[in-house]
């Protein structure tokens, strides 16, 4: 093995490394078996976005989450006089679009980097090829997200209020 073999076999495993940590950090898969998240880390890659790159596109159906190591994006709607308005920005240590590895669903915003941003990319389609080979962690990932949509509508209710309009408009989320 010559030395750049070597230096490009040092790298990889860097960013092996690297992707499990973070996973192991995201609450989506922070309770999975470390077995699991490591499959998911070798099948993770690391996408660099230039600023006004879109890493979502409203409508589409990408199958791919998104955890944001750094740089910031912006979640964007697009009103209905053709005008894209900025609803929330989200910067390092943020996980967009874990639902999509779960099923098909088309995105109702879009996200575009609002300056250069790395992020740790998985897919539907390699989330899948890990889920067969451990066919016992379904129930587990449930849970995760589960578990997740109530922390967020709690959130939602100690932010705002319990009496507020819009805790009245969203309540009962969990209870899908």
């Amino acid at each position: 093995m010559n030395s750049s073999q070597e230096k490009d076999k040092v790298c990889i495993i860097c960013e092996f490394q690297e992707n499990l940590a973070i996973l192991r950090e995201i609450d989506f898969f922070s309770e999975l078996p470390l077995d699991f998240l490591k499959v998911i880390a070798y099948l993770c890659s690391q996408e660099k976005y230039q600023e006004g790159d879109f890493l979502i596109n409203k409508g589409e159906d990408d199958g791919q989450a998104f955890y944001i190591i750094s740089g910031r994006a912006g979640l964007m709607y697009d009103s209905e006089n053709n005008k894209s308005d900025m609803i929330d920005e989200y910067g390092s240590g943020k996980f967009i679009g874990g639902l999509s590895l779960i099923g098909k669903m088309r995105r109702l915003f879009s996200l575009k980097a609002l300056e250069d941003t790395l992020c740790l990319v998985l897919t539907r389609e390699k989330f899948s090829k890990a889920i067969a080979q451990f066919p016992d962690i379904t129930p587990r990932l449930f849970q995760a997200v589960l578990t997740r949509i109530l922390n967020w509508e709690e959130k939602i209710f100690l932010e705002q209020g319990q009496n507020s309009d819009t805790c009245s408009r969203i309540a009962g989320v969990s209870l899908v």
